[in-house]
């Protein structure tokens, strides 16, 4: 619970209407409240931070003046909405964002009628409060609606279909850019040079909006003006691209002087038509290390926040580590190597080679489709494109892949992170869904490693294979195995047989080949380590198939058209009838928790295994290693 001596306005906020109820001299005090109550909660539990930490005056603002949750506040990414949760009604519990059973990590419409639309991905506010301002007009609905982007959001082409929109169909909504110049780390792209231009205009901005007050609208003079304004801005704002879009801009201003924020949302919140505020602001506001280090306070565990982050030592290598260093390593080989990444450089392992290669890595920005086709354009010359990037952003390039890559068979690495169950960033982050999504592709190769050092060798294997090739990953570190400096490749669609057992084989495919074979084991069953998805080594299959009595497929992906699900077409197409059970992730979205929890919550770790095939197959199990279940 919230100490009332510490913070005294913000200990009587449980909802944005006692917000409303201080006189607006106390929101600089409110404001300095939330600031340090996020510190602290934070510090004490994790979580994103540094984003939340800049928009903290805006959010007050725009809960103070907007009759939220009926007027209709739309966040971007997610990330920023931390202050918006401790201000709704969800103070008390956001030490337990994250978490299992606790609040969410971003948005979520479920948890709140304050969070109006659910997001996790970046670049759909814009859209979203776009189909709403249509909705609400369609109904004569005076509801005012808010789509706040930030956290470098603005670089995606969905935000700009967005404003096409808007600014032909024209409703009364306002667009908020929380201009901070960063995503995860610093923004790219054309884009942020214009708007870093655009922080030297504010004495212009200044200049025009007193000469309006100075004089009567319409008049021969504000026309003159006006006439002027138009070619002046081009000057420091090239094309008046918001307002070419149909948009009024306003600003920028200083998105941490709440009287100046107060000032311009009263002015644009009377106005009619499409409008786009431009606010400036710091990630990590208030906190001075957030401030110096904004890459490293992006998203944090639990620190001291008197000391600031601690220096991690040196643990196991995750896998986004070992891909790291196999993609210098490959780099330094092969000079045709370029590395593309959509604005997940530290994310994705890319830091060293960035500064080792900065001429061959190509960041751009939060724009994945345009990501994969980039790569295509590139391999069309010979180039040998790798993309890293997250399973579920590959999400958003679904159609380039198919269409750009696959259907030309052109030579890309995919190297996909955070395959499978996430954990604590919940179901907008899940890679429940790329084993299902690309085994349908043809002239695809999926690959899922058992270990780290199998990584290493099946990002080698795609990369000189000739054609698309995928190497899929969980997110954290493996089983510990040493991984070496070679950069040896493995035969295409060749398993492994890791034991021989009885009536039962146990087919596993990726991170779960670890638990599957201590379930083999302690059940005296065979184990393969299928390794590649597509294609199977149906020799192998078939094999285990006619000298087993049942056949049990082990994946940490949806089991609606996994691997598992290429097993039985497999044995289907070659008329094995064997009994198969698959164990994968069921056809629901799975809460925020960590990955060893969900893990267990959908009976993947191996006593989860060990039970499902016990349950399933009793009669095939010897006496002896039945009884040994008690």
């Amino acid at each position: 619970m919230i100490d009332p001596n510490r913070y005294p306005r913000l200990a009587r906020i449980d909802s944005p209407a006692d917000l409303r109820r201080f006189p607006e001299a106390e929101l600089g005090d409110i404001a300095r409240e939330v600031r340090e109550y996020l510190i602290e909660s934070v510090a004490t539990s994790g979580g994103h931070f540094g984003a939340g930490l800049g928009v903290v005056e805006l959010t007050v603002a725009l809960h103070y003046l907007y009759d939220t949750p009926d007027d209709r506040l739309v966040w971007d990414v997610g990330h920023q909405c931390y202050p918006h949760k401790i201000l709704t009604g969800r103070r008390d519990r956001i030490t337990t964002i994250k978490k299992k059973d606790g609040l969410a990590p971003f948005p979520r419409r479920e948890e709140s009628p304050y969070d109006t639309f659910g997001v996790g991905h970046s670049s759909t506010s814009i859209s979203a409060a776009l189909g709403m301002a249509i909705a609400a007009q369609r109904k004569d609905d005076p509801r005012r609606i808010v789509a706040v982007i930030g956290d470098g959001a603005m670089t995606a082409g969905m935000a700009f279909e967005a404003l096409n929109h808007g600014g032909d169909v024209k409703p009364d909504m306002l667009v908020i850019l929380n201009d901070n110049q960063m995503s995860i780390s610093e923004n790219v792209g054309a884009l942020t040079q214009m708007l870093a231009r655009l922080m030297s205009s504010r004495t212009l901005n200044r200049l025009r909006e007193n000469s309006k007050r100075m004089m009567k609208q319409g008049g021969l003079l504000w026309r003159f003006l006006k006439r002027w304004e138009e070619h002046a801005k081009g000057m420091f704002m090239p094309s008046t691209l918001f307002e070419e879009f149909g948009f009024h801009y306003t600003g920028p201003i200083d998105g941490h002087d709440l009287p100046q924020l107060l000032h311009a949302l009263r002015t644009l919140k009377e106005l009619k038509g499409p409008q786009f505020l431009h606010v400036i602001t710091t990630k990590g506001k208030g906190y001075a290390p957030a401030e110096r280090a904004q890459i490293d306070y992006h998203a944090v565990g639990p620190f001291d926040p008197d000391k600031g982050l601690a220096r991690k030592g040196a643990g196991k290598p995750t896998y986004t580590d070992v891909f790291g260093d196999w993609l210098c390593d490959m780099a330094a080989a092969d000079s045709r190597l370029l590395a593309i990444t959509p604005a997940m450089r530290e994310g994705s392992g890319l830091v060293r080679y960035s500064k080792e290669y900065p001429q061959r890595y190509f960041d751009v920005g939060i724009a994945e489709q345009h990501a994969v086709t980039l790569g295509a354009g590139m391999a069309c010359e010979g180039a040998k494109p790798v993309v890293a990037i997250y399973s579920s952003f590959l999400q958003r390039a679904y159609d380039q892949l198919i269409h750009d890559v696959a259907l030309q068979d052109l030579d890309v690495l995919f190297a996909i992170d955070r395959g499978g169950l996430v954990g604590p960033d919940g179901a907008t982050h899940s890679g429940s869904f790329d084993l299902s999504y690309l085994r349908c592709i043809p002239n695809m190769v999926i690959m899922a490693p058992a270990d780290e050092a199998e990584c290493r060798r099946m990002l080698s294997t795609g990369f000189h294979y000739n054609g698309p090739a995928a190497v899929r990953y969980p997110r954290g570190s493996g089983s510990g195995v040493a991984v070496g400096s070679e950069l040896d490749t493995l035969v295409i669609g060749e398993a492994e047989l890791r034991r021989r057992g009885d009536a039962i084989a146990v087919l596993a495919f990726g991170a779960t080949v670890a638990p599957a074979e201590k379930a083999a084991i302690s059940l005296g069953a065979s184990l393969a380590n299928m390794r590649f998805i597509k294609p199977l080594d149906a020799k192998l299959v078939l094999e285990l198939a006619r000298a087993h009595a049942a056949i049990v497929t082990v994946e940490d992906n949806a089991i609606m058209g996994g691997a598992g699900s290429g097993v039985a077409e497999l044995l289907a197409a070659h008329g094995v009838n064997v009994p198969v059970l698959h164990l994968g992730l069921a056809d629901s979205y799975l809460e925020h928790a960590s990955r060893e929890e969900l893990l267990a919550e959908s009976g993947l770790d191996a006593a989860g295994i060990e039970a499902a095939i016990r349950a399933r197959f009793a009669t095939l199990i010897p006496p002896a290693v039945m009884r040994s279940a008690g």
